[in-house]
């Protein structure tokens, strides 16, 4: 795995030249963040060496190199799940890719169901924290002493400094934001009315299929780690509405304004 993480790497450096300030992972339906950037590269992942392809719709499959707010940026428009047969290993392989290239600052972004009655479809939210309910988890098996330690702190899984510029951003701009717990299941089935229930009970805000995995990797690096959520669908206990992949694209593009603002202005003012 080092071997490949390296080799990835040393293709990705030999095109963009230089080290990137910030790595940007776009969830489900959250794409058009892409076209914010000023393109500088842009690599498919079928070219680039030992990376999986995407199978999801709203996940592209490209990794662009460029400008945002003045910021050199990497951005991956496609992530990939564990839902879709890949293990941890694949899942967060991008993720160890980004920290052999030097980049330090990893914001992340997904859409996601809300619990929390104060949540309303296309609301977002700031993770402050996570529950982990995936059945395996990425760093089991033979520690990589040569990335991070066999135990990992996980005290502060997001950045307080980078959840404060964007809630400053988002009071800047007038947009509503929530901060929340993520829960994260593995997918891919929609949740039952039980579930939303259950994930309620043990203080989860909203669920989703993926994020978790990756911060716990880059965690484990020591990367400063933010991720901004979209409530795309809403259940309960007492409620049964029925929920589609392409009702999440649509709420997660209702949401993309907002989103598009909180970004930029983080990437703007993080140091």
């Amino acid at each position: 795995m080092l071997e490949k993480i390296k080799e990835t790497a040393d293709f990705i450096k030999n095109i963009i030249q230089e080290s990137p300030d910030f790595a940007v992972v776009l969830g489900s339906g959250l794409g058009k963040l892409q076209n914010e950037i000023d393109p500088i590269h842009v690599l498919e992942y079928k070219d680039i060496p030992h990376f999986p392809q995407t199978t999801v719709a709203g996940h592209t499959g490209k990794l662009i190199y460029g400008l945002l707010e003045g910021k050199k940026v990497l951005m991956m428009s496609g992530r990939f799940h564990y839902y879709e047969g890949y293990s941890m290993e694949i899942v967060t392989f991008p993720v160890r890719v980004f920290h052999a290239l030097g980049i330090q600052n990893l914001i992340l972004s997904n859409a996601c169901g809300g619990v929390n009655p104060a949540y309303s479809v296309a609301d977002i939210v700031i993770l402050k924290d996570h529950i982990n309910m995936m059945p395996e988890h990425p760093l089991r098996g033979k520690n990589m002493d040569e990335l991070g330690p066999r135990f990992v702190d996980m005290s502060e899984p997001y950045n307080k400094k980078m959840i404060a510029i964007a809630e400053q951003t988002a009071d800047d701009h007038h947009i509503k934001i929530h901060q929340g717990i993520y829960v994260a299941l593995q997918g891919p089935t929609f949740e039952t009315p039980a579930e939303y229930g259950m994930i309620k009970a043990i203080g989860g805000d909203m669920v989703g299929m993926s994020t978790v995995p990756e911060v716990i990797v880059a965690r484990h690096m020591e990367m400063d780690v933010f991720c901004i959520s979209v409530i795309t669908d809403l259940g309960g206990p007492d409620i049964a509405l029925a929920v589609s992949h392409e009702e999440v694209l649509n709420a997660a593009n209702k949401a993309m304004p907002n989103v598009i603002a909180v970004v930029k202005g983080l990437i703007k003012n993080y140091p």
